[in-house]
């Protein structure tokens, strides 16, 4: 039997990766409700229905799922609204009783992303990506969105502020989000904010 957790994009994948080991989901395989050993990479809102469909296929084959988590962003939409769009597209496929589906939205304080909550979580000093708040005013009237700007934040915080020079020539493999997520301590998982805590809370679910 497996669970599977669907999220958005590699990013996720690899944030909720360091986030499961770092909170010790550790349950063999094979236990009802155990350990999260399936991951449904998307790029949004608009291949949930095709990887719906996937998962109903692989029912009626006879494939054994314990629990479905889906993990997306909030992003300016919001957190209700989000969840509307994600049943809607449920409902569209599975009948109410065909699915036991789990929903956490990624955000911080009702709108944002991953990279919105990384942004809140860093544990370093941040001195080169700060000084994007002033070049975002210098500006004015093309400033980047919010999304844009905390993508482009995370970027820099990264590589300039948590890379050693040498890792920073080769930025691509060193400095990315795979790497700093998984081989570097640039993040607080215990830092005291709610909506991390409420992510802890709904991967422990998936606990036995």
């Amino acid at each position: 039997m497996s669970n599977i957790l669907i999220v958005e994009s590699e990013n996720d994948k690899f944030f909720i990766e360091a986030l499961i080991e770092h909170i010790d989901i550790d349950v063999k395989v094979g236990n009802p409700i155990c350990t999260i050993d399936e991951y449904n990479c998307m790029g949004g809102m608009g291949k949930l229905k095709h990887k719906l469909k996937e998962l109903k296929s692989r029912l009626l084959k006879g494939d054994k799922i314990n629990q479905v988590g889906i993990i997306f962003d909030a992003d300016k939409v919001g957190i209700g609204e989000r969840k509307r769009q994600i049943n809607e597209i449920k409902d569209s496929v599975f009948k109410s009783n065909e699915l036991d589906l789990k929903i956490f939205i990624m955000n911080l304080n009702g709108k944002g992303e991953l990279e919105t909550l990384l942004k809140e979580i860093k544990s370093k000093p941040s001195p080169i990506a700060d000084c994007l708040e002033s070049w975002q005013e210098c500006l004015k009237d093309n400033k980047l969105d919010k999304k844009e700007f905390d993508k482009l934040w995370i970027q820099i915080y990264q590589r300039y502020d948590c890379c050693y020079k040498q890792e920073q020539k080769q930025a691509g493999k060193k400095c990315n989000n795979e790497a700093s997520l998984k081989d570097k301590s640039i993040y607080d998982f215990d830092k005291d904010c709610t909506e991390l805590s409420k992510l802890k809370e709904f991967l422990e679910d998936f606990r036995d």
